[in-house]
């Protein structure tokens, strides 16, 4: 992978046929039903599409995870994001939030890139920051990424880098590298076999959600998985 020459192709098949390779799990792609499992709404009230998961599905034995939180919190949500996807510029800075002020809330970033070659190289970078830095480094790289300006790509990862203090040349030997490429092939191809065909989209609770609920809502969802087990309780009476 060369970041000199970025590509402008947007296209999800362009972005996994850059991952190359087998796809991660021989199963076919997870199909919301017109359906979906909760009555969830976005702030705006338009229906939020959700399904349940297979557990054999449950992503946390995924490879390249940026962890944030306690280990042993007492709920676990997943995002797949793209860094090129504006609806998770917006989910970023509320996990970031959400993470901060309720420590009992393990937040699990998981890369689906998706949207582009640049995407791709962006998730690659990424994976070097956690993997040579660890995971606070990574993290503050996650929300300086989303909180730049213009599209992600590899060149704008590691101008991110550079800015950070990081080694930008070692940072790009270890992004070029096959184990780095791997992890983000599982991670992308894992989301594909889930369905989660667009970004951000969650998993909490056993279930999937698929775009961007809002701030509001997202934080009504973690309340009920952390009361009743699921992103929406049952009334009673």
């Amino acid at each position: 992978m060369k970041f000199d020459r970025p590509s402008t192709q947007l296209t999800r098949r362009a972005a996994l046929g850059a991952l190359g390779g087998a796809p991660f799990l021989a199963v076919s792609p997870l199909r919301a039903q017109d359906n979906s499992a909760f009555p969830l709404r976005g702030e705006t009230g338009e229906p939020m599409q959700n399904f349940r998961i297979p557990s054999e599905l449950d992503p946390a034995s995924l490879p390249g995870i940026l962890w944030e939180g306690r280990r042993d919190g007492d709920v676990i949500l997943y995002e797949f994001f793209d860094y090129n996807c504006s609806f998770c510029r917006k989910a970023a800075r509320e996990l970031a939030s959400i993470a901060a002020s309720d420590r009992n809330v393990r937040v699990g970033l998981i890369n689906n890139a998706i949207l582009s070659i640049g995407s791709v190289q962006a998730a690659k970078v990424q994976q070097s920051v956690l993997r040579l830095y660890g995971p606070a480094k990574a993290n503050e790289f996650h929300l300086k990424m989303y909180a730049a300006r213009g599209g992600a790509n590899g060149p704008s990862a590691l101008a991110i880098v550079r800015a950070m203090g990081l080694d930008p040349a070692k940072v790009e030997e270890s992004a070029d590298s096959e184990t780095v490429s791997d992890v983000v092939k599982k991670q992308t191809r894992l989301a594909a076999a889930l369905g989660l065909a667009m970004t951000p989209a969650f998993i909490i609770a056993g279930t999937a959600i698929l775009g961007w609920p809002g701030a509001k809502p997202l934080r009504e969802i973690i309340a009920n998985a952390r009361k009743c087990d699921q992103p929406v309780c049952e009334k009673k009476g």
